[in-house]
């Protein structure tokens, strides 16, 4: 029988070529996408259709409820703080990865499933505390610890910059035209705030055509 591993999803490139390796290598995927206020719901949307088109049930939990924890303390969920063109601290949804990954575990308990991957990867360790593999190593400790159990959570991109996580996608076939990062709560990508910048860079260094429409080129 093929080993379970639950995969946090968001729809965005990154943890898309992280669900298309996770099934490269033999796992069974059970993605797993969060609903927790943010303004870009489009990266929902993003998840579902790309596990539909896998042919793989997502499961989608509404966390929305703790968007009133992060009023006031990221622009990704609060509409009256600017999104940024660089990385600012408002940026930052405090926990965020570790929130999932809570409920991930969980998740992970019910299915009998060993295995928890999410998407972090190089270019977000300097910024993002809960994207570093300190993190990862103490989050898996203490999972044990509540599990009794010998459950592995890893981060599988963390050595890799995102233009390396693009041209992993595209050799995956991944489809990054189904991928959204922005944001924003538009109907294309934006293509200003920080997260459509750093899309543009990585297929741009990656040198991977970039399928985004882009509403500023």
């Amino acid at each position: 029988m093929k080993r379970k591993a639950v995969v946090i999803f968001s729809g965005g490139p990154d943890s898309t070529t992280l669900l298309y390796l996770t099934i490269k290598r033999g796992y069974k995927a059970y993605p797993i996408t969060f609903d927790y206020g943010q303004i870009a719901k489009r990266e929902i949307e993003a998840a579902k259709k790309i596990a539909e088109g896998l042919g793989l049930d997502i499961k989608i939990i509404d966390l929305s409820v703790i968007k009133d924890a992060y009023l006031g303390a990221t622009s990704l969920v609060d509409e009256n703080m600017p999104i940024t063109k660089e990385f600012s601290k408002q940026l930052i949804v405090p926990f965020r990865n570790g929130v999932m990954l809570s409920f991930a575990v969980a998740y992970a308990q019910s299915i009998g499933a060993n295995y928890i991957f999410y998407g972090a990867q190089g270019s977000d360790e300097p910024y993002y505390p809960d994207c570093r593999t300190s993190f990862v190593r103490a989050f898996q400790r203490a999972a044990r610890l509540g599990t009794d159990s010998k459950l592995v959570i890893k981060a599988p991109l963390t050595k890799l910059k995102k233009s390396e996580v693009i041209k992993l996608g595209k050799e995956l076939g991944v489809p990054f035209e189904m991928t959204w990062s922005c944001y924003r709560g538009e109907e294309i990508h934006c293509g200003v705030c920080e997260s459509c910048v750093n899309r543009k860079r990585a297929f741009s260094e990656a040198s991977v055509p970039d399928p985004t429409v882009y509403k500023v080129e």
